[in-house]
């Protein structure tokens, strides 16, 4: 079962894992490519070492996976919801038994550190757990109609979905995408990114370990063809892709051709406002939160940081000192914060952002430089320095483009109106973040941004049970919450006459 490469975990180590087992998953079972001459290498980011090699699905491939999970959805689909909830619970039970397996092969994959990714482990699980106690609640309206007749209505599955999946976190985003599914009895085809191909098996193995049907939970790996065969597929009914804007339209596009729903979790370039009657100690906290979880590739990230003009030399003054002291360096230890990016070619871009930025104007304050490790096996690995940058401007590249790396541009506001022009003044909208003690001026803020979540007093904590997802260019749709039932079914109304029928011809 899913024991294969986790039972190995316990003494693994940076730079000394190699995985050579199949990667795509249906039918109950792991799958060997049909041909391995496209390979593509997969890199432990923290050594720069090959992982393992992703050969990308073809056409017959992905067909095959989409029939094994449309045969297992007739028969999931015919449960009761508290049937599935049972298989749900289970398979919440079985990942929160690894968790410290399943993390170890993630940090490996991915580079993130351990602690987080622990705690994206423990937020799949609890996702899962969450949609296993809803599936028991799906219902429908009755409607009483004149003279005794009535109507009602069903909620329904949508048949086969499928998930595209990013690279900042993996096993997490295939729990997020697949539990609301499960539990509305559809099935899902997964795809992970091409760079983090390692997790999504895993769960898929856990899956039916717990009793799902085979097929239920598909996992295809490959890049933008084995998407753009998945989105053309007619077998399928919905697709939810976590990514970027480019890479949303033309999902949105090509599903478009099928009138598939879609669900797009795109980019962001949140603000977080900090108005100078704020807890300094609370905000410090709060950007560094916002800004330096998983090295700053995370898509809500409150990358432009508005503080009001009086505290600004102390906040500044504080958050570089903490930034200062963040631990980067092997992932695996306990005593890390900030692992590696998860490339070269993403390392050089994000270098690329603050080198644009210093031409511009801005100035680095700290970090913002490529980090060498003291051990020697880290050498070949993408970190890079945090960074923090200060004399920042509206119109400047990094204030504007998403970096998706481990940058701080902090600016100056004088007035509340002023901030919330500025912050608003983005294509857009996922998340945004405010700092004060005064009560109503954070709810008046939090209704007036701009934004598909907003923090008061805090910043990226993603509880299950509250809905994610965004404005304007950072999509639609909604992940976790009760709500994200209704993206994942369908309803239909069913109207009975009890009298006779009243004819015009």
């Amino acid at each position: 079962m899913s024991h294969s490469i986790l039972d190995t975990m316990p003494g693994a180590s940076t730079g000394t894992v190699v995985v050579t087992d199949h990667l795509n998953f249906w039918g109950g079972k792991r799958v060997k490519p049909r041909q391995e001459t496209n390979a593509e290498p997969v890199f432990e980011p923290a050594t720069g070492r090959v992982l393992c090699q992703m050969v990308p699905c073809g056409a017959e491939e992905v067909d095959e996976a989409i029939k094994s999970a449309h045969a297992a959805q007739l028969k999931w689909s015919k449960m009761a919801g508290m049937e599935r909830a049972r298989v749900m619970l289970e398979a919440a039970r079985i990942i929160r038994e690894r968790r410290e397996k399943i993390a170890k092969l993630e940090v490996i994959n991915n580079g993130k550190s351990i602690t987080e990714a622990l705690v994206d482990i423990d937020i799949a699980w609890q996702c899962i757990e969450y949609y296993a106690g809803l599936a028991g609640t799906l219902a429908g309206q009755h409607v009483q109609l004149p003279g005794g007749s009535f109507a009602y209505t069903r909620r329904e599955p949508l048949g086969v979905c499928v998930g595209i999946g990013a690279w900042n976190y993996p096993f997490q985003i295939a729990s997020w995408k697949s539990a609301p599914a499960l539990a509305c009895g559809n099935a899902m085809v997964f795809k992970p990114s091409p760079m983090t191909p390692v997790t999504a098996v895993i769960l898929a193995e856990i899956y039916k370990e717990a009793g799902m049907p085979d097929g239920l939970f598909c996992v295809v790996q490959g890049g933008a063809e084995t998407g753009t065969l998945l989105c053309h597929h007619p077998m399928v009914a919905k697709v939810s892709f976590t990514g970027s804007v480019p890479t949303g339209k033309k999902v949105m596009e090509m599903s478009s051709k099928g009138v598939k729903q879609v669900t797009l979790e795109l980019g962001g370039k949140s603000p977080l406002i900090i108005f100078k009657d704020c807890e300094l100690e609370n905000a410090v906290k709060g950007a560094l939160m916002a800004n330096f979880l998983t090295q700053g590739q995370v898509c809500c990230n409150g990358t432009r940081v508005f503080v009001q003009r009086e505290i600004m030399p102390k906040f500044l003054e504080e958050v570089v000192k903490r930034t200062k002291v963040i631990p980067v360096g092997d992932p695996l230890l306990d005593g890390t914060r900030m692992g590696a990016l998860i490339s070269k070619p993403h390392l050089e871009k994000v270098l690329g952002f603050v080198s644009q930025a210093k031409k511009e104007g801005a100035k680095v304050l700290c970090g913002g430089e490529p980090f060498v490790p003291s051990d020697p096996k880290l050498k070949g690995g993408y970190f890079m320095s945090p960074c923090v940058l200060d004399n920042c401007r509206d119109d400047m590249t990094c204030v504007k483009e998403e970096i998706f790396g481990p940058v701080m541009s902090v600016m100056p506001f004088e007035t509340e109106e002023e901030v919330i022009k500025r912050a608003n003044n983005t294509t857009f909208g996922l998340a945004s973040g405010v700092f004060t003690r005064d009560i109503s001026r954070a709810h008046r803020v939090a209704e007036n941004l701009e934004a598909g979540t907003c923090f008061i007093n805090n910043y990226n904590i993603s509880p299950v049970e509250v809905p994610f997802g965004g404005y304007k260019m950072s999509g639609f749709g909604r992940e976790n919450g009760q709500v994200t039932i209704e993206y994942y079914s369908q309803l239909k109304t069913v109207v009975v006459e009890m009298g006779d029928v009243e004819s015009l011809f």
